[in-house]
């Protein structure tokens, strides 16, 4: 695989999102971000952190996530969804991922995604 030299730890990627009823599940009859939903706006927000620096013949895929839903964001909650890329082992990437409501912790945790070639 050849050298992706724009791809460096350190880089980062925040994204906001708002609860909405797609989002959420209903524990106890309150609406809140439900883990499946804050897990895929890590693995996106991580994936669209690489994307713009791939070659168009490759793509990234999530292979493994480590998180802690720590906190219930209700409907209507304002979050930031932030990855950083820690490490790169080859082609495979590990990043640090967070949602936030404010300073509140809302969940964290590690994602791990591998480059691999797209075929037509």
């Amino acid at each position: 695989m050849e050298q992706l030299d724009d791809i460096r730890p350190g880089m980062t990627r925040e994204h906001e999102l708002t609860v909405e009823e797609e989002h959420a599940v209903s524990p106890a009859g309150r609406q809140v971000l439900s883990t499946p939903m804050m897990i895929r706006y890590m693995e996106l927000n991580s994936a669209k952190l690489i994307h713009p620096l791939l070659p168009a013949h490759l793509a990234s895929v999530g292979y493994e996530v480590h998180i802690r839903h720590k906190a219930p964001a209700p409907l209507g909650a304002k979050l930031t969804v932030w990855s950083k890329l820690v490490e790169i082992d080859g082609r495979k990437l590990l990043f640090d991922v967070r949602v936030t409501e404010g300073e509140k912790l809302i969940g964290e945790g590690t994602h791990r995604r591998t480059i691999v070639p797209i075929h037509p």
